[in-house]
């Protein structure tokens, strides 16, 4: 029996980690790097394992840096079956799809540049095209219910936990058996934030052997909710007032949803100007709310009372879908009023790029961060006060001002890890999916349990 690490060792991104028992081998989770050019073009780099030699994925949740190699993964040989929850499997389709349609775009733009140099010969293709993410669709299998064991593979047992982080996220036991060996690991995945008004609090999670944990967050702690969507109704109104527009670079899952639920009870308080109008600009995350509406039985107890009332918990008056790049593109010619929910989070693609070019450099407008940036991002760069900034290859003074929410994140902060892991009674506690400084600050932090930290390509032997 062991463990071998393959992503978001000592980094946030690319989570994958592979259990070995008798013969068999299983992958949980199969991730995207995501950050600076460099760290990005390791995606296409081998795994460190023989993808046609894993017998089953366990997938924890639907964000890219968890599933987001799962086409490659398919494409470079993988022939088993991936088990995740019903919501992660629609979540998933979305994601892939998604990543993979930016990518071919990407890709087509890369090849025009080069044929305006003269360069056309030059291979510079996609990670994976759409057609391969729906490949990886076709390997989705059993579905996994919270609480209930799954039999994933002789001598290995699967039970997915409530993670509270997204919508059908999990924390995964995995309880392996090979001869008279016993051995029991829980895989945290990203855990959740409690008190957020969209989805319950992670499930108390049960007692094991080993843990593998998240640390995005374990050097420190959140801001209150309330005091979070206060700040929030706050920078809006400001930039309103000014006559400028505000632009939200959220991501699709989960953080879109919420910043619509309390944008809707900004108004319904009236915190927020009546005029203003809503964009979500982003047919992902539009996407995503419509598979939010059809799973409210994970729903914490504030958005089900909506529901339950017949109330929509992210409508509201003002708010315009804009699937259509055309509609999209007409939004940058709007100078004020206007509050912009577009993807990515991190600014590393997708449509909020071309609203922060037209905003970013107008002293009346707002730019406000509501979720983790990743080191190398786009919006990291901002955050840490970079000015000017470079956009589509032209450099744009930062005049806007900038906010950054941390209150919103979708991870648990030091705290709640902290009582977390003490539910775990873990003899050994392996950090993973978090920057080497939050990761040695956690680490200090915990008693009575083994902390290692392993690099990628490292093997734990159980």
């Amino acid at each position: 029996m062991k463990i071998s690490f393959h992503g978001a060792d000592r980094d946030v991104t690319g989570s994958c980690h592979l259990v070995e028992c008798g013969g068999r081998r299983i992958l949980v989770d199969c991730g995207m790097y995501q950050g600076g050019r460099a760290l990005e073009e390791e995606n296409a780099e081998p795994f460190g394992f023989d993808p046609s030699r894993v017998d089953v994925v366990l997938l924890t949740h639907a964000h890219l840096d968890h599933c987001g190699r799962l086409p490659l993964l398919v494409a470079r040989g993988f022939q088993g079956e991936v088990v995740t929850t019903s919501a992660t499997r629609e979540l998933s389709r979305l994601v892939m799809l998604d990543s993979a349609h930016v990518m071919e775009e990407d890709a087509r733009r890369r090849a025009r540049r080069k044929a305006r140099k003269g360069k056309e010969g030059e291979e510079d293709g996609p990670l994976y095209t759409e057609v391969e993410a729906l490949n990886a669709m076709d390997r989705f299998g059993r579905t996994a219910r919270y609480g209930e064991p799954v039999s994933v593979v002789p001598g290995v047992r699967a039970t997915f936990v409530d993670a509270g982080h997204i919508l059908g996220s999990a924390c995964i036991l995995v309880e392996l058996e090979e001869g008279e060996e016993r051995r029991s690991i829980l895989f945290s995945g990203d855990l959740g934030n409690p008190g957020r008004p969209l989805l319950r609090p992670p499930a108390t999670p049960p007692k094991v052997d080993v843990v593998i944990m998240e640390t995005t967050y374990g050097d420190r702690d959140h801001r209150d909710p309330a005091a979070s969507a206060a700040e929030l109704w706050e920078a809006v109104s400001a930039a309103l007032v000014r006559g400028g527009n505000v632009v939200i670079p959220t991501f699709a899952l989960e953080r879109s949803q919420e910043i619509l639920f309390d944008l809707r009870r900004g108004l319904d308080a009236d915190k927020l100007p009546s005029l203003m109008q809503v964009y979500l600009d982003s047919p992902m995350a539009i996407s995503a709310t419509e598979i939010y509406r059809r799973h409210p039985e994970c729903y914490g107890p504030d958005a089900a009372a909506l529901m339950a009332g017949g109330k929509d918990p992210f409508g509201m008056p003002s708010l315009r879908f804009t699937r259509e790049t055309a509609e999209s593109k007409a939004l940058n010619e709007i100078r004020s009023g206007a509050v912009i929910l577009a993807g990515s989070g991190m600014c590393t693609g997708g449509r909020v790029r071309h609203h922060l070019k037209h905003n970013i450099w107008r002293s009346q407008s707002a730019v406000v961060f509501v979720g983790y940036a990743a080191r190398g991002t786009l919006a990291r760069r901002i955050i840490d006060g970079a000015n000017p900034i470079r956009i589509f290859g032209e450099e744009l003074p930062v005049r806007a001002s900038i906010h950054t929410i941390n209150g919103y994140s979708a991870h648990a902060d030091r705290s709640e890890l902290l009582a977390w892991h003490r539910s775990t009674g873990a003899g050994r506690t392996v950090l993973v999916h978090g920057e080497e400084e939050a990761m040695k600050a956690f680490g200090d932090a915990l008693s009575d349990t083994e902390v290692l930290m392993p690099a990628r390509g490292d093997v734990l032997e159980l």
